[in-house]
């Protein structure tokens, strides 16, 4: 077994250690979801807390890590006598982006079920992190409809498995722990809201700190046990300070005046429902045992708030999670004096060898934006000055605002990722029919399964009441539901779309269907064209907030290479296809419809579309153009796709709600 790296050698990160220690003092807290880019010790720092978490007593033989001292009396293995257990270590469980169902949550023998009417289970992670912790790296990544379980489990305390009317619980109780990498997409806000506290992680721009970062991971690399020994010490230290926490925590009194604070604090930052004003005073509990006192402070409720408020505070995929820290200092002030809390000025204790305040805090929803941003700003010409607009390029247009979309999908039934765009087989979703199972039965169709049956209950020699069942008879019930599609945006930002307020219009549009695509779990994409040339400005990912950033710095000017950017969509999902070849692709080109640049651009153009066409790729046509004389040159570009074309003045709210009609019936007309 490898030796892990030591918690208390981790370098830096205080947010990240104090988080998860309160949680270990207080797993009440709700957990931590750990968001920050790749190689900031995010893993690293999970699996070292652990060796830290004190050891527990569980009735010998129990698959599920019953508590001697008061098992749970529901528990499947049991029912268990109360009385002396065996000690443990506390678990850690780490749950795989690729984890069915029944690998989280356990599996029911329906066979068994129905021929013998046993409960026979298979216990899963949710039972093997019971009294521990559950860790999910990435789990931006993992299936809805699993991380609404693995909360649900965290929320209420048990695991419950429904199968055609069997049915079983045990406890589920478990320190939650989340790492994401944002560039890849975003958790939901109702998700977001379910994690007791956030941090945001970020890779030091010290050298010095770099620098023992890297020294101690060599040396750990080098010798693993002969470094845990160096740090044995500080080790038990920490141990020691969780369980002394731990058993001060009963006494720690949350006084009228820090409820006062914490309420205060959760309405100034107008943040939804009571859930944060729970988890603020659970954390700020946690705090005072933490720093060995018996009253919560000032200090301990601004904490709890830097480290409980500010993932709830997201509205939308495009906003950045954040607190204004001197709106904080305000509100705490203003409700602040009561009850002995102090000012709240003092830096909490963050943990055995860190400094308190709050490091690696992510910047207020205030931050500059705009004509400020180096992303934003034009290209320079020779010199370093910005390039007039004679050159052919002008600066970017800020988005229109957003505003609500109907849903665009793809025809047919497809079979690729969950999510809530286009028709699709999935294991979730309403029951279309039956087959024989593909490997383990996951979804039983009853009816189907006791109609194979029956015929064979003579020659099976059945006397009883019971149903003799054989695993032949068993059938898999097939489902339709809903599947997240690859968007791509092909947006033509050439000087024939450059007009500032119709490109405006244009971004706004396209910011819409960004915030529609994130809703139904979808990749997007992006790819623009203008000049002389096209590039794909966003590789398809899930992070919609990546594509918006670029769409809004996207400056515009020069020819417009549409053939350019045809051919370039057309690569990226050739390329796409072979990544994730279950997932389905819609192509959104926004542009109105003109190709120069180069011999026969139009041809040229016409020649790229049918591309798309001859494949059967489902497309829709934004037609930008404006002014009283109209070319229909979108519309020509909608029929050599085999899609169909939108004004820019249609594409709102309800009268976009045809245009999925109108793609469905062009593809069957061709």
């Amino acid at each position: 077994m490898s030796t892990p790296f030591p918690f208390t050698a981790v370098v830096g990160q205080d947010d990240l250690r104090l988080a998860l220690l309160l949680n270990a003092v207080s797993p009440a807290v709700g957990g931590v979801l750990v968001r920050g880019e790749k190689g900031t010790a995010k893993s690293t720092a999970v699996r070292a807390l652990s060796a830290l978490m004190p050891e527990v007593d569980v009735v010998p033989g129990c698959r599920f890590s019953c508590d001697p001292h008061s098992p749970d009396p529901g528990c499947p293995d049991g029912p268990h006598e109360p009385g002396a257990g065996v000690a443990r270590p506390a678990r850690m469980v780490e749950l795989p982006v690729g984890a069915s169902e029944d690998r989280l949550v356990g599996a029911l023998d329906i066979e068994r079920a129905l021929a013998e009417g046993v409960k026979a289970f298979e216990p899963g992670l949710l039972a093997d992190a019971h009294r521990g912790i559950l860790y999910v790296d990435e789990v931006n990544l993992l299936h809805d409809h699993l991380v609404d379980l693995l909360l649900d489990a965290a929320a209420m305390g048990a695991s419950y498995v429904e199968r055609e009317g069997v049915s079983v619980r045990h406890a589920s109780r478990f320190l939650l722990v989340g790492t994401m990498n944002p560039e890849e997409g975003e958790l939901r806000p109702q998700l977001l809201d379910r994690f007791g506290l956030t941090v945001e992680v970020s890779a030091s721009r010290e050298p010095d700190q770099r620098v023992e970062v890297v020294r101690r991971r060599l040396a750990h690399d080098d010798d693993p046990a002969g470094f845990a020994a160096r740090w044995a010490d500080e080790e038990a230290a920490v141990r020691a300070r969780i369980a002394a926490a731990r058993e001060l925590l009963p006494s720690v009194r949350l006084g009228d005046g820090a409820l006062r604070q914490i309420a205060a604090t959760c309405a100034a930052f107008e943040v939804d429902g009571m859930r944060a004003d729970i988890v603020m005073a659970r954390t700020a509990t946690a705090l005072a045992a933490w720093a060995g006192r018996t009253d919560v402070r000032a200090e301990d409720v601004r904490q709890a708030a830097l480290l409980a408020l500010p993932h709830r505070r997201r509205r939308n995929p495009f906003d950045a999670p954040g607190l204004d820290e001197d709106k904080l200092d305000e509100t705490l002030e203003e409700f602040g004096g009561q009850d002995g809390d102090g000012g709240g000025d003092d830096d909490p204790d963050p943990g055995p060898d860190g400094p308190g305040g709050p490091g690696g805090q992510p910047e207020p929803d205030d931050a500059p934006q705009g004509d400020g941003d180096a992303a934003a700003r034009p290209e320079a010409g020779e010199g370093g000055e910005p390039r007039p607009s004679g050159a052919g390029e002008q600066s970017p247009v800020r988005a229109a605002e957003p505003f609500r979309t109907k849903v665009l999908s793809v025809p047919g039934l497809g079979e690729g990722a969950a999510g809530r765009r286009s028709r699709a087989r999935t294991e979730h979703g309403r029951t279309t029919g039956a087959r024989r199972p593909r490997g383990a039965l996951t979804k039983l169709h009853l009816a189907a399964t006791v109609q194979a049956a029956a015929p064979h209950q003579r020659a099976r020699g059945r006397s009883g009441r019971g149903l003799v069942v054989r695993r032949d008879d068993l059938r898999q019930a097939t489902r339709e539901g809903r599947e997240g599609n690859l968007v791509l945006f092909v947006v033509d930002a050439s000087g024939s779309m450059a007009a500032r307020q119709r490109m405006g219009a244009v971004k706004g549009a396209v910011l819409s269907l960004l915030l529609d695509a994130y809703q139904r779990r979808d990749k997007v994409g992006l790819v623009t064209f203008r000049g002389a040339a096209a590039e794909v400005a966003l590789p398809p990912t899930s992070s919609v907030d990546a594509a918006a950033a670029r769409l809004e710095s996207l400056p515009t000017g020069g020819r417009t290479p549409l053939a350019a950017g045809l051919l370039r969509a057309h690569e990226v999902l050739r390329v796409e296809r072979l990544r994730d070849p279950a997932r389905r692709a819609l192509v959104v080109v926004v542009t109105d419809g003109r190709a120069t640049g180069g011999p026969e651009p139009v041809a040229l153009a016409g020649r790229a579309a049918r591309l798309f066409a001859a494949e059967g790729v489902a497309s829709v046509v934004v037609d930008c153009e404006s002014g009283p004389v109209r070319l229909g040159l979108a519309g020509r570009l909608a029929d050599e796709l085999g899609g169909t074309a939108v004004t820019l003045d249609e594409l709102r709210a309800d009268a976009i709600a045809g245009l999925v009609r109108d793609v469905q019936g062009t593809r069957r007309a061709a």
